[in-house]
């Protein structure tokens, strides 16, 4: 299996990016879905939008990542000694949290019964940006660089209270 490293590896980075990809337009459907949720001919498109971007494209890539990097794992074992690998793991595993969260949303809104308005899910939005800097800062540098690591996570933190606490 070891011969078709590359060919999973590739497989894996596609699969990362279909499953980002869900991560980053599924809050921006969740602010237009509050924001005009008093037009239902609007609202009954967008949740149809919703499911099929969960459904069809996030997780299905959602797994493909998780089973190719966990292949990736296996065949290469000794990517476990690395720090770094384990705080990417950590970050994958809120990634994970957060992506399962995404469809607690979904379910909620397609209910209308959710109380979060276009403020927070424009906040919540900008999550699995930081979540793909660490991610790929630990994978390039093969390195835990802590300060820059602190420093964007509280960048971040900054970011979303601003956006939090805007006055609409």
């Amino acid at each position: 299996m070891g011969q078709y490293y590359l060919e999973i590896l590739a497989f894996h980075i596609i699969a990362v990016l279909s499953w980002m990809s869900m991560l980053f337009y599924m809050p921006r459907l969740f602010v237009y879905h509050q924001e005009h949720k008093d037009k239902k001919d609007f609202t009954d498109v967008v949740k149809i939008q919703e499911e099929k971007i969960y459904k069809v494209i996030g997780l299905p890539a959602m797994w493909a990542t998780i089973l190719s990097g966990a292949t990736l794992i296996y065949i290469n074992p000794s990517l476990l000694d690395n720090s770094w690998m384990i705080a990417k793991l950590v970050v994958l595993v809120l990634m994970i949290a957060y992506s399962f969260s995404l469809e607690y949303f979904r379910k909620i809104l397609e209910q209308d019964k959710c109380s979060k308005n276009g403020q927070f899910f424009r906040a919540y939005n900008e999550v699995p940006t930081l979540f793909a800097i660490l991610i790929v800062t630990f994978v390039i540098t093969k390195s835990i660089p802590i300060y820059f690591s602190i420093g964007i996570t509280l960048f971040f933190g900054f970011i979303i209270y601003k956006i939090l606490t805007k006055k609409v």
